[in-house]
């Protein structure tokens, strides 16, 4: 699994996410936007009096639903490429080499790596900065967070894409990465149709507050353990990199608790840290003002190389990442 796993981040670095390749997280999206609609259409035609809790509910199949469709899809097909291999090559090569099931479990690694396209897109907004385009830096800012951007500083954009790269440190990298080490493809897609969820719906709004309760609620529980591992090791790879480690470390325990979400703060903060900025304050979700506590010192103020430099960080993250899940595994193997 490491010699896989190690490819499929490989190629996740060089391609990141072509649009001309079929994209297995989309197939999960339609399936939760499909399974949506049906449920919600369920909960109309039930006329319950509790639509919260109906919801709630409803939003338990929601998460159920989603996770066998995904875990059967992804087995199923695991288990033909197998057969098909031994029906092909069952004269021309050893038993235990599988052309098709090879190549279709790194399709699959690669697939839930997020590594190069998320350093794509949030180069996108440093650019529109550098250009002195704020207009279309929050424009671009806007595919990446939840948060309204129409009316954001440069300085408030800066912060949002610092903040986005060191949460999906996490999301897009350091969790799938985790899964797949215990799981392989099957339980990394797990975690994939997971995220894809709380992505989707696990909003805290009138539309989602009930409805992607499950979701968000089951999203913290598989990031617990991998965030907390971030929070450890980005620290450690910032200063590989030329960055402060110490205050790093420092800072990520300090205000590893400044956040809504038990997880979301152990990576903002190590990140804030490294840099020696401050992150957090109020930003604006679907009309309504949310205010985060502050993360990190401002040793200086945010700056668009800020952006740049979270980037490193998440590369350096990464790949230590990489090698620390792979010699773990060799161990406990």
């Amino acid at each position: 699994m490491v010699y896989y796993i190690s490819i499929a981040y490989i190629i996740d670095l060089i391609i990141g996410d072509p649009h001309w390749l079929p994209h297995p997280i989309c197939f999960i999206g339609n399936l939760i936007g499909k399974t949506e609609k049906f449920l919600r259409n369920a909960i109309d035609r039930s006329k319950q009096l509790n639509k919260a809790k109906t919801e709630k509910i409803a939003g338990i199949f929601l998460v159920m639903i989603v996770l066998l469709t995904v875990l059967l899809i992804i087995s199923i097909l695991l288990y033909f490429a197998k057969k098909i291999d031994v029906w092909v090559f069952k004269q021309a090569l050893p038993t235990t080499h599988y052309p098709l099931l090879t190549i279709l479990t790194i399709y699959f690694l690669f697939s839930c790596l997020a590594t190069k396209c998320l350093a794509v897109e949030t180069r996108k907004v440093f650019f529109a900065l550098k250009d002195n385009d704020l207009p279309q830096a929050r424009k671009y800012l806007s595919y990446l967070v939840g948060r309204e951007t129409s009316s954001l500083t440069e300085k408030e954009v800066i912060r949002a894409a610092v903040e986005t790269v060191a949460e999906n440190i996490v999301d897009g990298i350091v969790s799938p990465l985790f899964y797949a080490f215990i799981g392989g493809p099957v339980l990394a897609f797990i975690y994939k149709a997971i995220n894809t969820m709380d992505s989707m719906v696990g909003y805290m709004n009138d539309r989602y507050i009930n409805f992607g309760w499950a979701a968000a609620k089951l999203d913290d529980l598989a990031n617990y353990i991998p965030a907390r591992i971030t929070g450890v090791v980005i620290p450690f790879a910032s200063g590989i990199i030329g960055y402060d480690i110490s205050r790093g470390y420092k800072i990520m325990w300090r205000d590893r608790r400044n956040h809504k979400s038990p997880n979301c703060a152990y990576p903002e903060a190590a990140v804030a840290g490294a840099l020696g900025v401050r992150l957090g304050g109020t930003n604006v979700y679907f009309g309504k003002e949310v205010y985060k506590p502050a993360i990190g010192d401002e040793k200086r103020p945010l700056e668009i190389e800020d952006i740049a430099r979270a980037i490193r960080i998440m590369y350096a993250t990464s790949f230590l990442s990489l090698i620390l899940f792979g010699i773990g595994y060799v161990l406990i193997k």
